[in-house]
């Protein structure tokens, strides 16, 4: 290769999709901050910070709770392989992609994984739940929150009361929920629960916040056989983000003064205030959307409001619509996947992305994309239907 790289200058996107979502402007300044020593005294006081926000949003006092140093997905690994032992139950609820990924991850682990399935766009009842695990009687039962794939969200009250009773751990995914929607980690009864920095908490992908019940701490604690991951040990890992701040692997500090403002920020908004945000801006896209005449994958009660998974609307090409909202727009949006592919579009206002000018310059994109495809759709309806949601709101 005789020529050099040329300066980095990617094109300017409005991340609307499955994630990442755009990144505030404060969390980019403080990833600008000069680097110290991950063992540095002052970065300690960082990371203690970064713990303390956690906790807030996870609305946990779990004392195990820090940033996994990998995406989404190694916090799935990571709550996976510290509580599984080869041959140990697992039931995992199955209802998109990310239950298939826990499935993977779990029998990658040795367990004897029992898959709980329900159609894509559904949820799981309670009673359906507790069958399962009155017959499996299951160490583990895992599920998804917020399912990405679908735009569905699970409900949770009354859940960890049932692993309790059947003295099962409750593992849960809120990769796409933490910071856009509800998450009790204590009121849930949750033993281990992940997710990731990149949708509603609007930081660049990189880390997974993870948090540990002391029922979960005393079962790992338990364990007859080493935890299958070095990496992902959190007997390891604990002794870095604990009291002995024992070196286990070089933190990414950079990724950590990005999380820490992200949270610092999602504390500033208030957890009441910004949950409010997104149903507002969802109920708003939802009345464009319905306007145009498209429908949601996920059942009716139980749709993200910042995950909008959407039929696509008959006429309509997938790759085509998308392609041109990109190019035209600068919109990024997500297609669909597994079962849903080329089937749905996948509609993201996540953190900072959740805003009303996003929103309404979306619909007005979608609109003109839809009437070059030949679509007969009526014109600026989708425009007029969500003014009149942002017009009934308070001042």
């Amino acid at each position: 290769m005789n020529q050099l790289a040329g300066e980095l200058n990617p094109s300017s996107r409005i991340l609307m999709g499955p994630g990442p979502s755009d990144v505030h402007p404060r969390v980019l300044r403080a990833m600008a901050t000069p680097l110290v020593g991950h063992l540095d005294p002052e970065f300690l006081t960082i990371m203690n910070e970064t713990q303390a926000l956690l906790r807030y949003v996870f609305q946990t006092q779990n004392s195990l709770t820090f940033p996994v140093s990998g995406t989404g997905s190694a916090g799935m690994e990571t709550c996976v392989v510290n509580l599984i032992e080869p041959g140990d139950r697992m039931v995992v609820c199955v209802n998109g992609v990310f239950g298939q990924r826990m499935v993977d991850v779990a029998q990658r682990a040795g367990a004897e994984v029992t898959v709980l399935e329900r159609p894509w766009g559904d949820v799981f009842p309670l009673d359906l739940i507790r069958d399962t695990l009155r017959k499996v009687r299951p160490k583990v039962l895992g599920i998804v929150h917020a399912e990405t794939s679908t735009g569905a969200c699970q409900p949770m009250d009354g859940l960890g009361e049932l692993c309790h009773e059947f003295d099962t751990l409750l593992l849960v995914d809120t990769v796409t929920s933490l910071g856009g929607i509800p998450v009790e980690v204590d009121r849930w009864q949750a033993d281990a629960v992940y997710s990731g920095t990149q949708k509603c908490l609007s930081a660049p992908p990189g880390l997974a916040p993870v948090t540990f019940s002391s029922r979960a701490v005393e079962t790992i604690q338990r364990r007859k056989t080493k935890v299958q991951s070095w990496y992902l040990d959190v007997t390891m890992v604990q002794r870095y983000w604990g009291q002995e701040r024992f070196y286990h692997h070089t933190a990414p500090i950079t990724m950590i003064y990005a999380l820490r403002e992200a949270l610092r920020l999602v504390q500033e908004e208030g957890l009441e205030r910004r949950f409010a945000r997104h149903r507002l801006h969802h109920q708003a896209l939802k009345a464009g959307l319905s306007a145009l005449g498209i429908r949601y994958a996920a059942v009716e009660g139980h749709q993200l409001p910042q995950l909008n998974a959407v039929w696509i609307p008959a006429g309509a090409d997938d790759l085509t619509t998308r392609r041109m909202l990109l190019e035209q727009f600068g919109i990024e949006i997500g297609g669909g996947l597994g079962d849903f592919k080329g089937k749905v579009w996948r509609i993201g206002l996540m953190g900072y992305s959740c805003r009303a000018n996003n929103v309404l310059l979306f619909l007005s994109a979608l609109e003109q994309c839809l009437l070059r495809q030949g679509l007969k759709i009526p014109e600026g309806a989708s425009i007029a239907a969500a003014n009149q949601v942002y017009c009934q709101q308070p001042a």
